[in-house]
């Protein structure tokens, strides 16, 4: 049972296999105690909140003892207004204007499993007895106000899934400014602050530096995750790293605006809090009605990030993602926007599909150009009707044809895009994101419709679902090409106009669950301009994500390193491209590129028709070793073993869970004269197996490749790569 409750002393613990979390009432208020390695229930736990006296700046809300002061009490779900001063959890605005709340503990229930969050995407379990859950119920009488702080403990996870419900039960409305998931109070401030940042074709390289008083936080105010910045932040110590540390990580379950931060305050504490950007943000809540706060997701690990990112990979890979392809080994495709774009006919498709199965390719997916009239980027988004020029026999005549050289079909879609010149928009221009009176700024030629309208919902059902059901698709790729600009919708009175940001994602939630759940046959991949929206909340409803629109080896390196700090290999589309790169005009070697792609969910985007003799037989070599061994890449367990952020060399390995075979995969960038013998320590492998290298007959101890390491010969230019299977030895 991992969640107990000492009525006597107020204290809640909650217990995985490898951590405690404890919460303790002090005067009804509840307070963060623990986080970190696990401690036995029965341990004397009364004492682990210490507290004094501060100055007289630090107010004390109960004259009998001032030893407590909310500005130094380390806190569940802080308010402001109160006496603490920190970044608060919450702010309510009440009917008389006034914005002081108070809450404190009124009920709680632990209860087997794990609720749903209505609406919104989440982490689940498939039996009640992978977790319990305690609802801890705040209250605030004299505002009407009730707050339900939601903790999901999984027990074979070092996991705890966070999130909250406030509730108006006063008679007046009430108007929330701030509702975030999760808050936490750690008790010293010697951590380095890690998370992802980049730009479009750069997204997700690790940042790292060290907290000092104040605040380190990012966010995004673009209407998505972004490719600025993810939303997942993580807490080290500074000796932590790859391997050994102790490390906490936070990753939020949402698609939309977020902030994450680390507040350091005067007395060396930090707070962590996480959750939707109170930024342009507001949320009125009429009596009786509650809101309900996206899921954060908060790890610990004693084993440095690595340790980290694998209890989020598997927790993510298998609680997360849903469907049944989340088990299912993922097929090897071609895509051919880097092969035609926009100019294409019947005919070509049906070639470089033709050339695909000669290959060994497993599906062909048909991009940007195939509706209305899209002979570039600047029309037709929302009329979802095939292009008869390009098309003369239709999509369904196109998917016929694609099958019958043994490929399966797959489909492009933007359905959150409009553009101005489209029948969709001449019909309905208020049906877009927009402000009255006000420009309707354009990105990439297109507009947003109004996602959090029922009726544009209704529209993209019944376009998207008509095809699906009448054309052999078992993939789409579903993009989204801009970010929001005049976020207003027209349905809304002037007081709700703030929530449109969250409305459209509730909106776009509901009809990717609804999509989803009638065609469970599609395998769906999330895009954003390649990783603009590579989060969890996409990841509920599409088990895979385009990584990034860069297809570049090298940059693919920094991307794909970055990406799996957070997300399982099973989510991340990586492809090979054709040289020079289209987005950054470098030249690497096929099995290069190859090498790099096949460290995800493998494909291509070029022309196939356009290879060489010599690229054919390379590829069918690549192809037919990727569906060896995909099933170790998407499922088995990562390790990182050299950084392309650190230096010239990249190296990681995928494990399996019974630790009896791995891959592993070493990249070398540029060439140097003279240079020292490259070697390197592998992870993960039993020390007390011997493990036989590839078709080379070579046998090496477990223990002899993670201490002495595994020489890396023959490296003689730029842009070399190697990977070595290994196996071990029957016994």
């Amino acid at each position: 049972m991992p969640i107990y409750y000492d009525e006597g002393s107020g204290i809640f613990h909650l217990q995985s296999h490898q951590t405690s979390y404890v919460i303790q009432l002090v005067r009804g208020l509840p307070a963060h105690v623990y986080f970190g390695p696990k401690l036995r229930q029965g341990s004397n736990l009364d004492d682990l909140l210490y507290r004094v006296e501060r100055s007289s700046f630090c107010p004390n809300p109960f004259p009998d003892d001032k030893t407590i002061s909310l500005d130094t009490l380390p806190q569940e779900y802080p308010q402001y207004g109160t006496s603490d001063f920190r970044n608060p959890a919450y702010q309510v605005e009440l009917s008389d204007g006034t914005r002081v709340t108070e809450l404190v503990y009124h009920s709680h229930r632990i209860v087997a499993g794990k609720p749903a969050l209505e609406g919104l995407p989440a982490t689940y379990t498939e039996q009640e007895s992978e977790a319990e859950t305690l609802e801890l119920v705040l209250h605030d009488a004299n505002a009407g106000l009730s707050v339900t702080l939601y903790y999901t403990v999984f027990e074979q996870f070092s996991a705890i899934a966070r999130s909250a419900k406030l509730s108006n039960e006063a008679a007046a409305p009430m108007k929330l400014e701030r509702a975030l998931s999760t808050s936490i109070d750690l008790p010293d401030d010697r951590y380095d602050a890690l998370y992802l940042s980049g730009a479009w074709a750069r997204e997700r390289h690790i940042q790292r530096r060290a907290l000092a008083p104040g605040i380190t936080g990012i966010n995004s105010r673009r209407g998505a995750s972004s490719h600025q910045f993810n939303p997942f932040l993580a807490l080290l110590r500074p000796d932590a790293n790859e391997r050994q540390g102790e490390v906490y990580g936070f990753s939020l379950i949402y698609s939309g605006n977020f902030v994450a931060e680390a507040e350091v305050d005067q007395f060396g504490t930090t707070r962590v809090s996480m959750g939707i950007n109170p930024f342009d943000f507001s949320w009125k809540l009429e009596p009786g009605e509650s809101f309900q706060t996206p899921e954060a997701v908060m790890v610990y690990s004693a084993e440095g990030l690595g340790g980290m990112s694998r209890t989020f990979h598997k927790l993510y890979r298998t609680r997360l993602c849903r469907g049944v392809h989340r088990d299912k080994e993922r097929p090897i495709l071609v895509n051919n926007w880097e092969a035609t774009y926009f100019d294409f006919n019947a005919d070509k498709i049906e070639a470089i599909a033709k050339k695909g199965g000669e290959l060994g390719i497993e599906l062909f997916v048909l991009d940007d150009g195939w509706f209305g009239k899209r002979d570039s980027d600047n029309c037709s988004l929302g009329d979802w009707v095939e292009d008869r020029r390009k098309l003369p026999d239709g999509l369904k005549d196109l998917a016929e044809r694609v099958k019958q050289t043994g490929l399966q079909f797959g489909l492009w879609f933007e359905p959150e895009m409009i553009s101005p010149d489209s029948d969709l928009y001449r019909s309905h221009p208020d049906w877009c994101l927009h402000v009255p009176n006000h420009r309707r700024t354009e990105a990439r030629d297109q507009l947003i419709l109004d996602m959090s309208r029922a009726d544009v919902r209704e529209y993209l059902y019944e376009r998207l679902s008509d095809i699906f059901a009448n054309v052999p698709i078992s993939y789409i790729k579903w993009d989204m090409n801009r970010n929001m600009t005049e976020i207003g919708t027209a349905l809304s009175s002037a007081d709700r106009q703030a929530e449109t940001a969250h409305r459209y994602m509730l909106g776009l939630y509901e009809l990717m669950e609804r999509l989803t759940s009638e065609f469970p046959h599609i395998l769906f991949e999330s895009c954003s301009g390649g990783g603009g929206r590579f989060d969890p909340g996409m990841l509920y409803y599409m088990p895979q994500t385009w990584t990034s629109d860069d297809t570049d080896g090298v940059e693919r390196l920094k991307i794909q390193y970055g990406t799996s700090i957070v997300y399982p290999i099973s989510t991340m589309g990586a492809h090979i491209s054709a040289v020079p790169n289209h987005q950054v005009g470098r030249i690497t070697s096929l099995q290069f590129r190859g090498d790099v792609a096949m460290s995800g969910n493998f494909g291509y985007e070029l022309d196939l028709t356009t290879f060489t003799p010599e690229e054919v037989e390379i590829a069918k070599a690549q192809i037919a070793s990727y569906k060896k061994f995909r099933g170790l890449v998407q499922q088995g367990d990562l390790y990182r073993l050299l950084s392309p952020f650190e230096g010239n060399e990249t190296s990681w390995m995928f494990v399996s869970e019974d630790r009896r075979e791995a891959l592993l995969f070493y990249f070398h960038v540029l060439n140097e004269p003279n240079g020292p013998l490259k070697r390197v320590k592998l992870e993960g492998l039993d020390p007390m197996l011997d493990y036989e290298l590839g078709d080379t007959g070579t046998v090496y101890g477990g223990d002899r490749l993670m201490s002495a390491g595994l020489p890396i010969t023959s490296i003689r230019g730029d842009f070399e790569s190697r990977v070595v299977h290994l196996k071990a030895v029957s016994q």
